[in-house]
């Protein structure tokens, strides 16, 4: 059997480390594509990086991720997420394979009651979806062969994520104050790695064209970020790991640079009927990465 060969933008991020991690021991090959040889803030690097990566799919999963800092460097959000991601599908075109580019709920601005399909208007609040939405535009415009992948409140074992960051407070504190008028599905980045190899492979047998254009890919079920937290905590709690007590707060009193959307919930229904990818609750994978963590840390 032939191999899929999958290069990806990225080497250390949570997406790209669990696509390495779930690839391993099956007939795909990661072929992972990050500094110094590819530098999104540069356009000349994006060419000579992605010259022959000899790949039947690319995945543009690296971008500029900090959704605060975003409103101060709203200027490098738009260089990587935006151009840098018209720039990568130009490539994927010019080699003749589909690109695949992960996107965001934050391109919405989360006034909806129901969750968001994928025909509904983006209307970014921020920086960061504005960013990420202009890139969106630019894959569309740049390779037909395209699939646009919107995700929500991505997290893992490694990296910079909520989960990581309500267990280190634990550790410090008994009580933690935690939003809980913003609603999202929480999904973990293991989960998503397998959506977009089931996505990969799709393409690559060729379903017909409706396999092309933009999905919602999150985990089944929906939290706010205190009930995330609660959970975090329970299955820390299970595991004889840090706990604390949560607090719901309103939005309000928790300022940041950055606005967010209060619905970030996304329907999943079309990727399900296209392509069959349906992502687990998340309860479970979040019980399973937290145990990691904690592991890890022991």
């Amino acid at each position: 059997m032939a191999r899929l060969r999958i290069a990806v933008t990225g080497r250390h991020g949570q997406v790209v480390r669990s696509l390495i991690e779930r690839a391993a021991g099956t007939d795909i090959v990661i072929i992972p594509i990050g500094r110094p040889a590819l530098d999104l803030a540069d356009p000349e690097a994006i060419e000579s990086a992605l010259a022959s990566p000899s790949a039947d799919v690319l995945v543009s999963a690296a971008a500029y991720t900090d959704v605060n800092k975003a409103e101060a460097e709203s200027e490098l959000a738009d260089r990587i997420n935006g151009r840098a991601a018209g720039l990568l599908a130009v490539r994927a075109k010019a080699l003749g394979i589909p690109v695949i580019q992960l996107s965001t709920d934050y391109v919405f601005d989360g006034t909806k009651a129901e969750p968001y399909t994928e025909s509904d208007p983006v209307c970014p609040v921020n920086a960061y979806g504005r960013s990420k939405a202009a890139g969106e535009r630019a894959v569309a415009a740049m390779c037909l062969e395209h699939v646009i992948l919107r995700t929500s409140w991505v997290y893992s074992s490694v990296g910079r994520n909520f989960v990581r960051t309500m267990l280190d407070l634990a550790r410090k504190q008994d009580t933690v104050r935690v939003v809980g008028d913003q609603v999202g599905n929480p999904t973990a980045a293991s989960d998503i790695a397998d959506g977009v190899l089931a996505v990969a492979r799709n393409l690559v047998a060729g379903r017909g064209d409706e396999r092309y254009g933009t999905f919602h890919m999150a985990a089944a079920g929906s939290a706010s970020w205190a009930d995330f937290a609660a959970a975090i905590f329970a299955a820390s709690a299970e595991c004889g790991g840090p706990s604390a007590r949560v607090v719901p707060i309103a939005s309000a009193e928790y300022q940041t640079p950055a606005r967010r959307p209060a619905n970030s919930r996304l329907d999943c229904a079309k990727i399900a009927r296209v392509h069959g990818v349906v992502l687990p609750s998340w309860q479970p994978s979040l019980a399973a990465c937290v145990g990691r963590i904690l592991e890890q840390a022991a």
